[in-house]
């Protein structure tokens, strides 16, 4: 008889994955960053509830995690952008199936 799939514990890479997407911004973040680099002032004006300094400490998550990248570009004036990594481009592409989702049912 096999065990009931449900009764088993989530393996740590799901428990980890849920814990970071779950985290407050994180997807609008990366729904940001889906479309094309961006600069942090951009990021913070498309999603204008989010603090910078919240936007500060997800961004270096997001990045410590490997799913977005800075880049300095060195051109007059100096800017800094953030895009997604390839990691990042199939976790939002994850998202947008919840997002598909979100608009039929909720």
């Amino acid at each position: 008889m096999t065990e009931d799939i449900r009764n088993k514990p989530l393996c740590q890479q799901v428990e980890d994955s849920y814990h970071l997407i779950g985290k407050k911004w994180m997807g609008l973040i990366i729904h940001s960053l889906m479309e094309e680099p961006r600069r942090f002032s951009e990021i913070h004006a498309s999603i204008p509830s989010l603090s910078k300094r919240m936007l500060n400490e997800r961004i270096k998550e997001l990045e410590d995690y490997g799913i977005v990248i800075r880049n300095v570009i060195t051109d007059r004036p100096v800017r800094t952008e953030y895009s997604l990594t390839r990691k990042g481009i199939e976790l939002g592409r994850a998202l947008q199936t919840v997002e598909d989702w979100a608009v039929k049912w909720l």
